[in-house]
């Protein structure tokens, strides 16, 4: 799955936030910036971005996720 594809996915429910996509081969490295996950753990944010990539995970399109989820705040 192409970076731009996943970035589309990611940006449609983290609205306004800072998303960088590295794709080697089916593995898929993700920084996300929002202030979507303010208030939230690390695993209920990992939550928030397996269920947009999820039914590609299944699919087998992207086999496995490294990702970096901060607030703006903590990027800062």
């Amino acid at each position: 799955m192409e970076s731009e594809a996943i970035e589309s996915l990611l940006s449609q429910e983290f609205i306004n936030a800072d998303i960088t996509v590295v794709v080697e081969g089916s593995h898929v490295n993700l920084e996300i910036i929002s202030d979507a996950f303010e208030g939230l753990n690390t695993l209920k944010r990992q939550q928030k971005v397996y269920g947009v990539l999820n039914e590609h995970i299944a699919s087998g399109a992207i086999h496995a996720v490294n990702m970096k989820t901060l607030t703006v705040q903590e990027a800062s």
